[in-house]
């Protein structure tokens, strides 16, 4: 067990593992749903897991910003606007993107909480090198003012970041325990990879019954098996864990990107549909619409059996679909059902 580690409790735990029976009978799967956007503040999501044990570390070495990065509409960056906002603290999130147009969905938000947001659009060189060079520049000048900057990670997904979902991976055991589901597969989306590897590990050394499949929402940047075992080496080592799994071992499909990151995409968007038609519950179109379309499409494939318990780990995200590219495509399907008296 690695959670001797200290973290500051915030969340909403445990979130609820709940049955939808609509989608369980039209699929014939047994289908269940873990409500990670569910988990409290800057309306939720699965980064407040890994924000609890990075706020800790930030706080005891006196930090008084936050600073990370991801795209223009990140999740990660307004639930750290939200962290630190609740703590007291200054945030500054990163991206090399384009401005999107307007402020609305996460931006929105991000500057409700107080953040503030820096857009800089790609110059075409390698994007780990100008966000390097951006981090740099905007960190001397917090810290010119006297600021004392913690920088977190893409996604929140570093060695300490992965321990939130090492909890979950225990959290959502003793769940299906008391529920009796037998041999169930967990299915979440991959991103910047830290929810799978927080999931993997602690499924495996806690010695879960559960099995664990991801589903890719972006292409990896080499190899998929040399990047992920890069990643788990390096976790491996930070707490010296017993496993020795091969890259066979992680189980990620990699066929359900569509056109790539956050990119409109119809079946998305079905899928969306049909989640809100048939059990309420809002998914968005870059990562948790992405995944559920995946997880309908690997059940007409028979990727996923009939009669399988599958747990879709809903990552929050919701914002998404407020974004302007999305909302817009939304809005030409949706509008036949708008009367206008």
């Amino acid at each position: 067990m690695l959670l001797n580690h200290e973290k500051i409790n915030f969340l909403h735990l445990p979130t609820p593992l709940e049955y939808l029976p609509t989608l369980s009978k039209e699929l014939e799967i047994e289908l269940y749903i873990k409500r990670d956007d569910l988990t409290g503040i800057g309306m939720g999501g699965n980064k407040l897991r890994k924000l609890e044990y990075l706020l800790y570390d930030a706080k005891a070495k006196g930090a008084t910003t936050l600073l990370t990065m991801g795209g223009a509409q990140t999740n990660h960056g307004r639930l750290t606007a939200a962290v630190a906002a609740k703590y007291g603290m200054k945030c500054v999130i990163l991206c090399i993107d384009e401005y999107p147009g307007e402020v609305s969905a996460n931006i929105l938000l991000d500057r409700l909480m107080g953040a503030e947001v820096v857009l800089k659009k790609s110059d075409g060189r390698n994007v780990t090198t100008q966000y390097e060079e951006l981090e740099a520049e905007v960190t001397k000048r917090y810290e010119s003012n006297g600021e004392i900057v913690y920088s977190i990670p893409i996604g929140g997904s570093n060695e300490l970041g992965i321990l939130g979902y090492y909890e979950c991976a225990m959290e959502l055991t003793k769940q299906a325990e008391e529920k009796n589901l037998k041999n169930a597969r967990v299915i979440t989306t991959v991103g910047s990879m830290g929810t799978y590897m927080g999931l993997f590990c602690g499924l495996k050394n806690e010695k879960s019954p559960l099995s664990l499949t991801g589903v890719a929402i972006l292409p990896f940047e080499t190899d998929k098996d040399t990047h992920i075992m890069r990643y788990f080496e390096k976790v491996k080592d930070f707490y010296d864990l017993p496993l020795t799994p091969t890259g066979s071992d992680f189980d990620v499909e990699v066929d359900y990107i569509r056109e790539g990151y956050n990119k409109p995409n119809p079946a998305v968007r079905e899928a969306i549909y049909k989640m809100a038609r048939k059990e309420a519950i809002i998914l968005d179109p870059c990562y948790t619409g992405k995944t559920f379309a995946a997880i309908l499409d690997m059940v007409q494939e028979g990727k996923i059996e009939k009669g399988e318990t599958i747990i879709f780990l809903h990552t929050g995200g919701h914002p998404g679909i407020n974004t302007p590219f999305h909302r817009i495509e939304m809005e030409k399907e949706l509008i036949d059902g708008v009367t206008i008296l």
